[in-house]
């Protein structure tokens, strides 16, 4: 059996609990959607120009018996940001988790290249939103505890491939946000927590990788294939049970197949 087929384990302490998702209309946000929705989490599934992609997310959940809140917006931009996070908490009178998830390298451009208006971009969209979102999450987690975890990535290790630096760079400021926020939220009992993606088969290596670029990062692999999202799925899980990984705070879970042992 592969992720995709394998079934997963009911984790029971996940069930009934309002969870938003950034960015989960396509790859590992719509695994992350329909895989949390699976253990009985209320979903609140945020989307911006992927409009079909994330009413199938939605129809499939509701077909299996879940429930999901459908929120559109550029998180790019903070007032949106903070909108989405307020509406989705305000559906479900509450929130026990969020998952900064949405993001994207929007080109590779090599620093010499680089404009201010592309910086200003990719840092607004992967860093700002993060950073926007939690703080926007942070009254509503406090009042019964829960959890933040951040999608940061390999690129924050690595330094990105060519082009893809500032890509990188602004996935590092995710981590380390990741662990400073921890810090000053675990005393409200709201864990944090992230997870890095390696070379994972998404919408966006098809948009921004070539087959050659992807065949050179194959084979680097130990594991001798690319990740599926639903390869992450359950590390993020692992990290939203209080039940599985209630002492684990400010950590970063690599899922690269072998490919960055640290």
């Amino acid at each position: 059996m592969t992720a995709e087929t394998e079934p997963r384990p009911t984790i029971p302490d996940l069930a009934g609990k309002a969870v938003l998702i950034t960015g989960a209309s396509t790859g590992i946000g719509a695994a992350l959607a329909r895989g949390f929705a699976g253990q009985g989490v209320r979903v609140g599934l945020h989307y911006n120009s992927s409009v079909d992609a994330a009413e199938v997310v939605a129809k499939d959940i509701v077909d299996a018996g879940g429930e999901v809140f459908l929120v559109r917006g550029d998180v790019s931009a903070s007032a949106n940001a903070r909108r989405i996070v307020e509406e989705t908490a305000e559906h479900f009178g509450g929130l026990d988790g969020l998952i900064n998830n949405a993001g994207l390298m929007l080109g590779r451009v090599n620093y010499a290249d680089m404009s201010d208006e592309h910086y200003d971009a990719v840092m607004d969209l992967n860093a700002r939103s993060v950073f926007v979102a939690s703080r926007t999450a942070i009254p509503w987690l406090k009042k019964n505890g829960g959890f933040i975890i951040n999608t940061t990535s390999l690129a924050a290790r690595n330094g990105g491939g060519v082009g893809a630096g500032l890509y990188g760079s602004s996935k590092a400021f995710v981590s380390n946000f990741t662990r400073g926020l921890a810090k000053e939220l675990i005393g409200f009992g709201i864990r944090v927590n992230a997870v890095a993606p390696g070379v994972i088969e998404t919408p966006f290596h098809e948009r921004y990788s070539t087959p050659e670029q992807m065949q050179a990062m194959l084979a680097a692999i130990p594991q001798g294939r690319h990740g599926t999202p639903e390869d992450c799925v359950g590390a993020y899980l692992f990290l939203a049970s209080d039940a599985l990984s209630g002492y684990i705070i400010g950590q970063v879970i690599e899922v690269n197949g072998g490919l960055l042992m640290p």
